[in-house]
């Protein structure tokens, strides 16, 4: 496995990000409507969005009073969502941080009640990166604290076609893509209870994905 390659991936990002500023549209993901339904059963109103892109979901939570902490590792996608922050005035409910989550979590122990991601799990990230941020998004979440993510998994067209970057990652026009089996998803359980795993699609394609909800322990 070739770590630079996976490394280059923010730099793709980063390229259609600032040339495709709304490349996901502006409607919240269908991961983030079930999330604030879930959000809103359990009470919690503060939450870790790693990997927001282009702020969709964020607005969305904060437009329904979730106060958020909000990373990624593209600096067009961080301007972006600050744009979107301050032309709603939602800058009272939503933090950004620009990040590299496969690093130490800026955060103290403890920090918040759920953790949310949409397909950050699946990017360009080795099972030795998905267990370091699995265990750091652990240690950031209070007791019983929720965190939920979504992954494209080994049913989806895409999964073995492309480029082969080693363990279950291709490359599929300029996009490398980690695809989970439900193997993977029950060996991220460490310090975890699994409560759900959905299947959905997404997108014209469509792609195929898991609704992943664990509670720490």
């Amino acid at each position: 496995m070739d770590t630079k390659v996976l490394n280059q991936q923010s730099q793709h990002w980063e390229s259609n990000f600032s040339r495709k500023p709304e490349m996901f549209g502006l409607e919240p993901s269908l991961s983030a409507k079930k999330a604030l339904e879930l959000f809103k059963n359990k009470n919690l109103k503060n939450v870790l969005e790693l990997g927001a892109g282009l702020g969709r979901d964020s607005i969305y939570f904060a437009i329904n009073s979730i106060k958020l902490n909000v990373l990624d590792y593209s600096p067009s996608a961080i301007k972006i969502i600050n744009q979107k922050i301050d032309k709603r005035n939602l800058s009272n409910l939503i933090s950004t941080k620009l990040y590299d989550v496969r690093k130490k979590l800026p955060f103290e122990d403890n920090s918040f009640e759920a953790c949310y991601s949409h397909m950050l799990y699946c990017m360009a990230m080795t099972k030795k990166d998905l267990e370091n941020l699995n265990d750091e998004i652990c240690r950031v979440l209070k007791p019983n604290g929720i965190n939920i993510y979504t992954v494209r998994h080994s049913d989806d067209g895409d999964f073995k076609n492309g480029i082969h970057h080693g363990e279950n990652l291709y490359e599929n026009d300029g996009f490398i893509v980690h695809f989970f089996s439900k193997d993977t998803v029950n060996h991220l359980l460490k310090g975890y209870e699994n409560l759900l795993i959905e299947k959905f699609e997404e997108g014209n394609f469509p792609r195929k994905l898991y609704f992943v909800v664990n509670k720490k322990i």
